[in-house]
């Protein structure tokens, strides 16, 4: 009961804030600005850090521990990286919010850098369609609320898989390897939609009518009484495609931080409810870190590796606070190298 009550209490003050947002903020659509995308992204990740500090002193409130013998089947049921033998309930607790608190801000870190490189996905597909800027942010926001009801059944079926099989590890392990190698190789390859023939693109036209042009920011159209959806619906349904595929790996990459399916989502969820902001300030800036997809694929390997390795790591005493600190360095790493070593430009002959 207290895990219902707990996120149901999280998904009604995130859908406040969204529709909030929505409703008195961006009542009529407008190009987003720099310093704009600036103050939202920052209110995103104070609230993701005030959340962290939530968990840290109450993160035991989550799932209502009331006693030693809960605390220590919960651990053991999640695989906490946790020896609480000794401890009287106060200090188990105090140790276990802390571990909790480590793997959410894990997470959220892990899900915020590969969102990264969502972000170049999304932007390929408003320049693929011409969508006007102006539309940008309404396409973003109906896609996180779609995004948001994707993750919570792929993160809880995946979670049921994990208790049930133990090979799903070593499965989303492959996933992430095969896709940072693949990120390196391909780090320089430019990418292009076919808008005709994408299977989104089919997939709509054949099942729905599609109205031929732009209706303002209208998904939908009325016309001599058939409804019709506008080519900004079939955007926002490239989106929701574009994330459930980004998904596959970003979600098993939580994962190998913390077992916990409501960790997970939290995190998940934070980040993802950035990332509208973080598409409008890192459009401006993302040239400059021409190291992060680098920094990006190493980080999936690295994860992947953590996921197949997950026993023999927990026997070598590997914490969360190992995969923080190596999140961290690849992240900061990525973005002081491409500083320090700025692209060359090349010399007009």
């Amino acid at each position: 009961m207290s895990e219902i009550i707990f996120f149901s209490a999280f998904i009604i003050i995130i859908l406040f804030i969204l529709f909030l947002d929505l409703g008195i903020f961006d009542r009529h659509s407008h190009v987003v600005k720099f310093c704009e995308a600036l103050i939202w992204t920052s209110i995103w990740i104070s609230l993701a850090i005030s959340f962290f500090i939530f968990i840290r002193f109450y993160g035991n409130l989550l799932h209502g521990i009331d006693s030693f013998e809960e605390l220590k089947n919960l651990i053991a049921l999640y695989g906490h990286p946790l020896n609480i033998d000794g401890l009287s309930l106060n200090e188990a607790i105090n140790q276990y919010n802390s571990n909790l608190a480590l793997e959410y801000i894990t997470g959220y870190l892990i899900e915020y850098t590969l969102s990264i490189d969502n972000v170049f996905v999304i932007l390929m597909i408003f320049y693929s369609f011409n969508v006007h800027e102006m539309h940008y942010k309404r396409v973003l926001f109906w896609g996180i609320l779609g995004a948001i009801v994707f993750r919570f059944i792929f993160i809880f079926l995946s979670s049921s898989m994990i208790q049930h099989f133990s090979w799903t590890f070593y499965l989303f392990g492959a996933i992430l390897i095969y896709s940072g190698s693949k990120m390196f190789i391909e780090r320089n390859k430019k990418e292009k939609i076919n808008t005709q023939n994408h299977p989104v693109v089919k997939f709509v036209s054949k099942y729905m009518k599609v109205y031929p042009r732009y209706v303002g920011e209208n998904f939908f159209i009325r016309k001599d009484k058939v409804l019709y959806v506008t080519p900004l619906f079939v955007v926002l349904m490239m989106v929701e495609f574009s994330d459930i595929i980004f998904a596959i790996d970003s979600v098993p990459a939580i994962f190998s931080v913390t077992k916990d399916p409501y960790i997970v989502f939290f995190s998940n969820i934070f980040a993802i409810l950035g990332l509208r902001s973080l598409f409008f300030f890192i459009v401006d800036v993302i040239k400059i870190f021409r190291f992060l997809k680098i920094g990006i694929s190493f980080l999936l390997i690295f994860i992947g590796f953590k996921l197949i390795l997950h026993d023999w790591l927990k026997d070598l005493g590997f914490t969360t606070t190992y995969s923080l600190y190596i999140v961290l360095g690849v992240l900061i790493g990525s973005i002081l190298v491409s500083l320090i070593i700025p692209e060359k430009k090349e010399k007009v002959k």
